[in-house]
């Protein structure tokens, strides 16, 4: 008998079968041969929320949620956020190296060459409503772009594909400076190519009458910092969805524009604002105790603790927590970092969270330092979206690449109806 095998025994038949194990997974279709008659489908695995199941192999974002282990393509992110760069990073998760200078410069220039959009988008963008949600407009206006780069389509020609991912990273910021812009009844500022990737996000977000717009270095390099956390994280729901919607080979714009969208409910992208809500709620640090009390009793939610990766503190996490430091001497303390300081304190000194491993997640100091830095709650998510586009995309490219990859169809377990025959109306009963 194989060494990597794992040996199954049917207790209905009797019979045993003998399943290979390659990386630490069996492959779901060998389960298919275990039946209790010729005509049976099989066994299927039943796994709702993909719980424990790999639906794809990557060599991209490597994952260690006991040890609270966090890499790019190798590269601990606690190295990338001290000493590298937004733009740097995203070359790494796209192709897999970290850029040469010469090379970086190429990769800066060319997504520096896009950042400008089509003025037919602006006008696309004028007929949301005053109040429209920031990504609400965000994710309208990715997937418009499909009908303006009507090449996107050819998505495995090499040359098409690097194009499109110069457009979409460098258009992101865009979009999304646009859609806050427009809920703020402000003119769109435009680009200005001599600054950085997150620095010129700054300046189309907060420009007013100034010839020339300069960012605060700290808050440009906080942001930056920002950025680099939030560029992938393993196949996590917007990632699922890139890959889901992007197996039917659809164009990249369109398959972005529904990652976006998952990154939209208020369990992904949002949750940074439920804990801002939280802090909110709790008031003031004195507060503290009595609203740990209540969530261990049942009657309230610790929002920004636990992850369904992480059973250890979540390494974005620390990161963060260093960088709000920097943020508040620039922008003032945020009264919310002392009631947060002081949960994440009793929290990991209480048996009660100790013991379910619930430990702070990115989410939970993020979204005080996008407050301290003027952003409104609505661009959280929208925030979120601009550096993980760099991730999805090359999630996609990995996935087109991929000749095991087929356009994504789970299986259910069909528990309606037996087969019926139709009834006329007139015979039916209430």
């Amino acid at each position: 008998m194989a060494k990597d095998t794992l040996t199954i025994t049917d207790n209905r038949t009797g019979k045993s079968y003998e399943v290979p194990i390659e990386h630490g997974a069996i492959r779901a279709l060998d389960l298919r041969q275990i039946k209790v008659a010729d005509d049976d489908f099989g066994i299927l695995a039943y796994d709702p929320a993909f719980m424990n199941t790999a639906s794809c192999r990557s060599r991209i974002t490597y994952i260690d949620g006991d040890k609270g282990i966090l890499r790019y393509r190798g590269y601990p992110i606690e190295e990338l956020a001290e000493q590298g760069t937004y733009l740097e990073t995203a070359y790494l998760i796209l192709y897999g190296e970290l850029p040469t200078a010469r090379e970086l410069d190429e990769w800066v220039h060319n997504i520096t060459y896009h950042t400008f959009i089509h003025e037919n988008i602006k006008k696309f963008m004028d007929g949301f409503h005053y109040d429209a949600h920031p990504m609400g407009i965000l994710v309208s206006t990715v997937a418009a772009l499909s009908t303006f780069y009507t090449e996107a389509k050819n998505i495995f020609d090499p040359e098409s594909r690097r194009k499109q991912t110069h457009r979409l990273i460098a258009k992101m910021p865009t979009l999304a400076a646009f859609a806050y812009r427009h809920s703020r009844g402000m003119p769109y500022a435009y680009p200005d190519n001599d600054l950085s990737y997150a620095g010129n996000f700054l300046n189309m977000l907060f420009k007013m009458t100034e010839a020339k717009y300069q960012p605060n270095r700290t808050l440009e390099r906080a942001l930056d910092v920002l950025f680099i956390l939030h560029a992938d994280h393993e196949q996590n729901c917007s990632t699922n969805a890139m890959r889901s919607v992007g197996s039917s080979h659809v164009d990249p714009y369109s398959a972005v524009a529904a990652a976006a969208a998952a990154l939209y409910g208020p369990l992904h992208g949002g949750a940074n604002e439920a804990v801002l809500r939280m802090l909110g709620e709790i008031g003031s640090k004195d507060k503290v105790p009595g609203f740990i009390k209540r969530v261990k009793a049942g009657e309230g939610r610790l929002m920004g603790f636990g992850h369904r990766v992480y059973k250890n503190y979540d390494p974005r996490a620390k990161i963060i927590k260093r960088a709000a430091e920097e943020v508040f001497e620039v922008t003032g303390k945020n009264p919310l970092i002392d009631i947060a300081v002081e949960l994440e304190r009793i929290a990991l000194e209480d048996d009660y969270f100790i013991q379910r491993k619930l430990y702070p997640n990115v989410d939970f100091y993020s979204g005080i330092i996008y407050e301290a830095m003027g952003f409104p709650m609505e661009m959280f998510p929208v925030l979120f979206a601009i550096p993980r586009t760099s991730g999805w995309i090359a999630q996609w490219d990995e996935m087109l690449a991929d000749p095991e990859q087929k356009i994504a169809r789970p299986r259910q377990v069909y528990l309606g109806s037996a087969l019926r025959k139709f009834v006329p109306r007139e015979k039916r009963r209430a």
